[in-house]
């Protein structure tokens, strides 16, 4: 999840607000297609984007199918490869998963899949609270560059980009800035 806080008008538009609710929609609709048995789905959001990501996808499946999909949040902050490299300390969030994951397809939720190596730290956390009888990926912005082999099961954008690149997203939930995803150089 690579994030700069660089100012939006430094950067280029990629994604309105409009766009965004296109995408997510899109995405749960894909989700509905793929999972018939819905009411063991739960949308794992990676803090903090993610968070918000998952509580819109599962608005516009309940808006849609009329069910509630169960949501929940899992920390990657401790199952980090690089956490002793890190010049600070990471930011630890409780993880809250409806239990049991067993029997259930749990669909990790972030904002830019980039590397993989957050997704893979989730798959760990995810583990500490049992075993989902599936694991699904959903993005908003796919990059690329992938170091691990790791796959979106649902994108909201494939943005090809340079590694020197940053992808800024901004939700007005988490960060109080109208949605966008916007493309900086370094």
């Amino acid at each position: 999840m690579k994030q700069t806080k660089q100012s939006p008008s430094a950067g280029v538009p990629i994604m309105d607000a409009e766009a965004i609710r296109r995408a997510l929609r899109r995405i749960a609709h894909e989700i509905v297609e793929r999972n018939p048995e819905l009411r063991s789905v739960v949308l794992a959001g990676i803090p903090s984007r993610g968070v918000e990501i998952a509580r819109r996808i599962a608005e516009f499946i309940r808006a849609s199918e009329k069910i509630d999909i169960d949501t929940g949040i899992v920390d990657v902050a401790m199952h980090r490869d690089d956490v002793g490299a890190r010049a600070e300390l990471p930011v630890v969030r409780a993880s809250k998963l409806p239990l049991p994951l067993e029997g259930r397809t749990l669909i990790i939720v972030d904002d830019v899949l980039y590397t993989g190596r957050t997704v893979r730290a989730a798959m760990d956390a995810i583990s500490s609270f049992g075993r989902p009888a599936r694991i699904q990926l959903a993005a908003l912005i796919d990059r690329g560059h992938r170091e691990l082999p790791i796959r979106a099961d649902y994108v909201g954008k494939n943005l090809p980009s340079a590694a020197t690149e940053k992808v800024g997203v901004r939700l007005e939930q988490t960060d109080g800035e109208p949605d966008a995803v916007w493309l900086f150089k370094e």
